[in-house]
């Protein structure tokens, strides 16, 4: 049985099954307009090599540039779907080889965005070419043998995410495993608000998603990040405003209604608080290729978040 998946021109690869088990692994690729579906088993990861790629998750909708990451629960079901020229490569593990993968990588898999540099994105692919190629020889194998062949991968994977668990000393709980659990849980909502940066997140829909009242998740939210869930989901939506800015030819009410503002001097007086300069004058910099303004240090909450990508 072979565990490698390729889904191209557009044909639709179902994951789940060989790649969903308890103790299985799959490698995935998804390129020119090819599109896979995750069941709700697997925990996925996913590395743009090239193109555009949209992952659309029960967390919202991303879209990946080349030298972006993004690890999914397996609650997640993603359906990934690439561009014409996209070339997205991607891991979905079983519950059971993602807890020994936790183990081995000595951080685990936390729900998140990152990127990587041109020497790191190469060095995935020759580990994922290596991972696949082991996994496709040996069928047979069991869980510590699909383990092994996954090593050096996983090892890479929990390199990538090493900056994000060393936060985990700063989550609530008196044991490590709690405090994991915790970082776990504020890290999917984390990444939720950002999946939807179209609108304002509330604060109850965060606490359902992670199980936790509102008084806790609040306290736990800003005790990590230092800032607030709504000072976050404010931050994000005005940086995609930007970028929609700098990238698109949409209107700025058109923009402000695509960011989750229900009207334009609302957004006019957030995006100037956070930039500096009003979304015309940003935008006309930014088409002109002078330097354009930076966002104030932490942005309107006052402080930055601590950890990198999402």
């Amino acid at each position: 049985m072979d565990r490698k998946s390729w889904a191209d021109r557009g044909q639709l690869l179902q994951v789940d099954g060989d790649g969903g088990r308890a103790g299985s692994a799959r490698c995935v690729a998804v390129t020119r307009l090819g599109s896979a579906q995750c069941s709700s088993s697997p925990s996925t990861i996913w590395v743009q090599l090239r193109g555009r790629t949209w992952v659309e998750s029960a967390e919202g909708r991303f879209q990946l540039r080349r030298g972006d990451w993004i690890v999914l629960d397996r609650e997640s079901c993603p359906l990934v779907q690439s561009d014409r020229r996209g070339v997205t490569l991607g891991l979905a593990i079983g519950g059971g080889l993602a807890a020994a993968a936790a183990r081995l990588t000595e951080t685990g898999l936390f729900a998140g965005r990152g990127g990587v540099d041109r020497d790191e994105l190469r060095l995935f692919v020759r580990l994922w070419r290596g991972a696949e190629r082991r996994l496709s020889d040996q069928v047979s194998l069991d869980g510590a043998g699909q383990l092994a062949a996954l090593r050096p991968l996983l090892l890479f994977i929990g390199a990538m995410q090493r900056e994000m668990a060393v936060h985990i000393a700063r989550c609530p709980g008196r044991s490590h495993l709690r405090k994991r659990q915790v970082f776990s849980r504020l890290q999917r909502a984390r990444l939720y608000i950002e999946g939807n940066c179209d609108r304002v997140v509330r604060i109850a829909e965060l606490a359902r998603l992670t199980s936790f009242s509102t008084w806790y998740f609040s306290r736990a939210f800003q005790s990590l990040y230092e800032e607030s869930p709504q000072g976050a989901s404010v931050r994000m939506r005005l940086e995609r405003a930007a970028l929609l800015l700098r990238t698109s030819g949409m209107l700025i009410g058109e923009i402000a209604a695509a960011c989750g503002f229900d009207n334009c001097c609302s957004f006019a007086r957030a995006f100037r608080s956070r930039f500096g300069t009003s979304a015309s004058h940003y935008r006309r910099t930014a088409l002109s290729g002078s330097p354009t303004h930076s966002a104030k240090p932490g942005g309107s909450n006052g402080k930055a978040p601590i950890v990198s990508g999402t």
